[in-house]
């Protein structure tokens, strides 16, 4: 469905097309950026979370404990980004930081959208936001996608995902309940804003 929406976007928009994919953690939106990336040969990826603050950054500001809030990211560094990507299509590559989970930080330069890259796929948690910068990420989207997936089939994907980053299995859960889940109750008032909602499940 995505796919062939993308498709149709490539086929009628003139320039260079962003799409963007929102929804809660665990929903999936890692997975179906890289499917659309392997879809359509020459597109470019940039992750949100590459946008992560770094955790010195977050240690100095007390928030390292509830890591992926919507406080603790750079958000007008990826809207400047965004931006940026919007105007340079045909002239110039952009270089986007990347998010590196084995050592859970961000990662300079990590990705490149070539200045001849056509469609560019972004994704994260707060894309949809309503409220401060995050509002201004919408309008630069051609396309804005919400994954939706039932919250027990998240809560075992992000379990399951904190235990391989380093934490118990009692860690992993108390993480989900205090971290996670607000996050996802705050992500959801996007789906207003969304352009289809989409099973991630």
């Amino acid at each position: 469905m995505l796919a062939a929406d993308v498709a149709g976007l490539l086929a009628t928009a003139p320039g260079r097309v962003l799409v963007g994919i929102t929804g809660p953690p665990g929903a999936g939106k890692s997975t179906v950026a890289q499917a659309l990336l392997s879809r359509f040969g020459g597109a470019s990826y940039v992750p949100m979370d590459g946008f992560h603050l770094s955790n010195a950054v977050l240690d100095a500001l007390g928030r390292r404990d509830r890591k992926g809030a919507v406080d603790t990211f750079d958000a007008a560094g990826y809207l400047a980004v965004l931006r940026r990507i919007a105007e340079e299509y045909g002239r110039a590559d952009v270089y986007v930081p990347a998010f590196e989970r084995g050592l859970d930080e961000p990662v300079a330069a990590g990705h490149v959208v070539p200045a001849t890259s056509r469609l560019v796929v972004t994704e994260g948690n707060y894309l949809g936001l309503p409220d401060g910068p995050w509002a201004q990420v919408r309008p630069l989207l051609a396309r804005l996608y919400y994954l939706d997936c039932p919250a027990p089939e998240r809560r075992v994907r992000l379990i399951r995902r904190h235990i391989e980053g380093g934490r118990t299995p009692r860690a992993a859960a108390a993480w989900v309940d205090a971290v996670d889940e607000p996050n996802a109750r705050l992500i959801a008032t996007a789906k207003p804003r969304s352009d289809l909602v989409v099973d991630g499940c």
